[in-house]
């Protein structure tokens, strides 16, 4: 995401979408009620009369609408605004919907961005490129390949077969086994020309045997390679991957990535029973400690005025916040702990009743804190 112009006077930022995430980041940043304007077109209300409507020249115009709605189509890869224009050469009133994809620009006027708005925008600044990594979690019958880019988690394919056992004759697995590697070779090759890097992972000896063969016949790829060990294939393989942070360096820049990674820290954290903090009160509370080292919040409780205050004030003191999005295995892990938690710098126990917190209640009592 770009900067284009900002007037702190007005309030209004003029921003330049330039990858899928800035398509989620923006759906978070615009809220309802707000105005935002675009380049866009309409139906020309000048045109004759007698031309039917659906049939009227649509002249490229700027239009700003007071959002109503505002909507990320993942799949198309475009973001939709909705509300009256109130800006524009004509049809002051009248609805109108914004289309946003990669590339185009858009000015928001907001005139009090909270901290959450700063977050989303500063992780859009500052953040990498998006990059694009290949995942494949491969064993013998059972793989799959995603790709990551930014935050999004997108599914290549499923590569699923039956491999003869070792006890056919004429070789039959051999057979099974050569053609199941062949085509995740081919898939790996097809896939992965694009990707700043390939990452195989696996429970068996399959991940180095395709290593080997893409050094043979693909050398530039190979380069793009890195091989790492996880307990299980296919999906369940890529989301250990992701959780364990072991592929740490070949998978930098990607945010779905560091984002299970957060969360599984914020696991190990409370497993630890003084190193997290769960719930607005307890969080809240953790902040003004000074404890609190990354706040975690999932994109739906961003409006919610319960958590504002312990954001702001996170943001003013220089705390990492972590937007983490609703849907996925990180997402969901975080719903049930109340949506909002933080990794702690310090063994902290919280001097508020747990009945304080707004998340799940504990097990039992934090180490260093007296049982009831």
């Amino acid at each position: 995401m770009r900067l284009v112009h900002h007037d702190a006077a007005t309030g209004r930022f003029r921003l330049r979408l330039e990858t899928p995430s800035d398509l989620w980041r923006i759906t978070r940043f615009v809220h309802p009620g707000e105005v935002v304007g675009a380049s866009t077109t309409r139906r020309d209300p000048e045109a004759p009369p007698e031309v039917a409507g659906a049939e009227r020249t649509r002249r490229r115009v700027f239009l700003s609408v007071r959002a109503e709605q505002v909507e990320f189509h993942g799949f198309s890869k475009h973001v939709r605004i909705t509300g009256p224009i109130v800006e524009g050469p004509f049809d002051l009133g009248r609805h109108h919907t914004l289309d946003l994809g990669e590339g185009d620009e858009l000015s928001v006027t907001k005139p009090s961005p909270s901290a959450a708005d700063r977050t989303i925008l500063d992780e859009g600044l500052h953040g990498a490129d998006d990059p694009t990594v290949l995942v494949a979690a491969v064993d013998w019958g059972d793989s799959s390949l995603v790709r990551l880019r930014g935050r999004a988690i997108l599914p290549v394919a499923d590569v699923r077969r039956t491999i003869a056992g070792k006890q056919f004759e004429r070789g039959q697995s051999e057979k099974d086994r050569a053609t199941y590697r062949d085509e995740l070779v081919a898939l790996l090759r097809r896939e992965g020309s694009g990707a700043t890097a390939v990452v195989i992972v696996g429970p068996g000896f399959l991940k180095e045997e395709l290593q080997r063969r893409i050094a043979e016949v693909d050398p530039a790829l190979h380069r793009k390679v890195k091989v790492y060990s996880t307990s299980e294939s296919g999906r369940a393989g890529v989301d250990e991957l992701l959780r364990s942070g072991r592929a740490s360096e070949a998978l930098r820049g990607s945010v779905a990535a560091e984002e299970a990674e957060a969360v599984e820290r914020l696991v190990r954290g409370l497993a630890g029973g003084r190193r997290a903090a769960v719930g607005a009160a307890e969080v809240a509370e953790a902040v003004g400690a000074g404890a609190v080292e990354t706040l975690l919040v999932s994109e739906s409780l961003l409006g919610d005025p319960t958590v504002g205050p312990a954001l702001d004030r996170a943001r003013a003191s220089r705390v990492r916040i972590f937007v983490v999005r609703d849907e996925g295995a990180a997402g969901r892990q975080l719903g049930a702990l109340g949506r909002v938690a933080a990794i702690l710098r310090y063994d902290w126990t919280s001097a508020a009743p747990a009945t304080g917190s707004t998340g799940p209640p504990r097990g039992g009592p934090r180490s260093g804190a007296s049982a009831p």
